[in-house]
Order: C-alpha cells, then sequence, then structure tokens
C-alpha cells in the first residue's frame, strides 16, 4: 500500500503531465512506466513519471501492457487511445477514455451536482455561470501573459473589450442551453476572426477536416484541454455524462462544458501564434502544455467545477 499512497502523492490539480505518444510500446519495467522506440539499429526506453501525469493518450501504432496499466490505474492516470496528432476520433464520437477503478474517490462533488442537476433553471444557470468564468479567464490570461501581448492578444484593445463585455450580458440574457450554445459558438468564431487578424493568418475558416496548421493545432490542442477536463471529473467523482451544456445524448459532454473553461483563452491563441511561427506539431504541444502549466489551467477546472457542484449548498451524504 505504500507504493500505491506514494503514487497518487501528487495533487491531480498540481500535476504537470500530459504525454501523446505514437509508434511505439508501453510496458512496465523495474517498477516503472517506461515507453519503448524502436531506433534505427536499437530500442530505446523512455520513463513516464506517472505520479506527476494526469493523462496519457495513446495515438497510431502503439501498444500498451497490462501491467503499465496496473501501474496507470494506480497512479490515478487516465488513459486514451486517439489517432495521429491526438485528435482524429475514436469510435465516430470521442477519444475512448479508460479511467482509473477506485472506489474512494469523494461522492459529496456528484451529490452536489446531482443536487441540481435535474432541474432545467439551476442547469441553466450553472451553465451560464461557466461560460463567464471561461471569459474570465480569457480576460485574466491575455491580460498577463507576455507572449501573447507582443502577438497583439490585448484586453485593453477596445474591440476585444466590447466584444467580451457584449457576451456576458448575452450570456446573462439566454433563456436557454440552445441560445447559450449558439453564444459560444458565435464567440468562439469571432476570437477566430480576431485571431486570425493578429497574426495576419488571412482567408482562416475554422475547418475540423482541414490539414492546414492552424485547424490542425486547434484540433490538438482541444484534445488536450478534453484529457484535462477529463481527469478534473474523474477526480472529482463526476459522470461525464451529466453535462450542463453539450447534450444528454452525448455520453462525454461534460468533459466538453468543462474544457470549455480553458479552450479559448489558451489553445485558441496558441493555435495561431504557433501556426503564423511555422512550428510543427511537437513544437506546439509542448508550447500550449507549457502554457496549460503556466496559467494554471488545471488547478482553475477544478475550482470551477467544484464552485458549481457545491453552488446551491451542500447535500447531505448518503
Amino acid at each position: 500500500m505504500e507504493q500505491l499512497t506514494d503514487l497518487k502523492a501528487i495533487l491531480h490539480s498540481k500535476r504537470a503531465n500530459i504525454y501523446y505518444l505514437e509508434k511505439c510500446r508501453v510496458m512496465q519495467k523495474d517498477g516503472r512506466v517506461l515507453y519503448l522506440t524502436e531506433a534505427k539499429e536499437e530500442y530505446q526506453y523512455w520513463n513516464i513519471p506517472i505520479a506527476n501525469t494526469t493523462c496519457l493518450l495513446l495515438g497510431t501504432g502503439t501498444s500498451i501492457t497490462q501491467a503499465a496499466m496496473r501501474m496507470l490505474a494506480s497512479a490515478g492516470v487516465l488513459v486514451g487511445f486517439s489517432g495521429s496528432g491526438a485528435t482524429p476520433l475514436i469510435m465516430g464520437t470521442e477519444i475512448e477514455w479508460l479511467t482509473p477503478q477506485s472506489e474512494y474517490r469523494p461522492t459529496d462533488y456528484i451529490q452536489g451536482w446531482m443536487n441540481f442537476w435535474f432541474e432545467e433553471d439551476k442547469r441553466l444557470a450553472s451553465a451560464k455561470r461557466i461560460q463567464m468564468a471561461r471569459i474570465g479567464f480569457i480576460q485574466k490570461i491575455w491580460a498577463k501573459d507576455k507572449e501573447l501581448k507582443f502577438a497583439g492578444f490585448d484586453v485593453d484593445d477596445d474591440r476585444l473589450k466590447r466584444l467580451l463585455e457584449k457576451a456576458l450580458l448575452d450570456i446573462e440574457g439566454a433563456y436557454n442551453v440552445n441560445k447559450l450554445l449558439t453564444l459560444e459558438a458565435e464567440l468562439t468564431k469571432k476570437l477566430y476572426a480576431y485571431s486570425a487578424q493578429k497574426t495576419n493568418l488571412k482567408n482562416f475558416k475554422r475547418d475540423h477536416d482541414n490539414p492546414d496548421e492552424t485547424n490542425s493545432f486547434l484540433n490538438h490542442g482541444n484534445y488536450l484541454a478534453y484529457g484535462l477536463g477529463a481527469t478534473t471529473l474523474w477526480v472529482l467523482g463526476i459522470s461525464h455524462g451529466f453535462a450542463l451544456m453539450h447534450g444528454k445524448t452525448r455520453r462525454g459532454a461534460l468533459v466538453f462544458d468543462v474544457a470549455d473553461l480553458i479552450k479559448d483563452a489558451i489553445v485558441l491563441p496558441s493555435a495561431f501564434i504557433c501556426a503564423k511561427e511555422g512550428m510543427n506539431e511537437k513544437e506546439f504541444r509542448y508550447y500550449v502544455l507549457q502554457k496549460f502549466i503556466e496559467h494554471k489551467a488545471l488547478d482553475f477546472m477544478f475550482a470551477e467545477v467544484k464552485k458549481a457542484s457545491m453552488y446551491y449548498g451542500k447535500v447531505k451524504l448518503l
């Protein structure tokens, strides 16, 4: 039991690493989780620091052993299977997440969530607060990030200021979830246009299937954000199906709701900046993961989900 306790010593909200691996074999060796790559003349082993890892994305050409999965589960690491670049979808709907099984996760957050979730008006009000927090995070990050400011992303810009202020008013007045989803899409579309102008990427059009760098980086970064969202919900013991906005017919819908908290603030501008700088996929992934750490994205996600869960008061635990 001491070994398992040591593996979980780092709180998930403080963990630094998300891994995307392809064309390798993940295995357990000498009490560690390693991935094996095949060079021209030799095999090379690389260590995965699982106690400081939130999630592991396995792309094309990967395999994983049962022993490695056991250690990853004991450390509370989510494992997801994806296509190349962490973006093509598995099973036609979403990354297929393998969540560590544990009977000792907290129950107060899921019971708090259930305390309001079945009431449509409270569910809508919670969705509004999440969307307002999303905009607040944009304002906070874009106000202090030096690289964003250097690229022209400035919250004091009158155009951007008016855009975000109007979005907050529109969210407050939204009368149902469909209207809220429409407002979310409209704001993101306007942020695309703003970002394209600031980075001189003319004629940009958001297309998930377009292989150009900006669209590919947006896809890739969003799935990294989904990994953080899935980790947050698993740690807090809240099912991915109890969504606020993205539809009760999508099993992982709440993951998308939670990922929205950080996507526009960090992933969106990072994708445009990295495309302008001519970075490759690996360089972009490193850049955006560093931004997650720098701006404590996972801490923010945990705080907002906890706040939403307990907003209507603590429930009496069963």
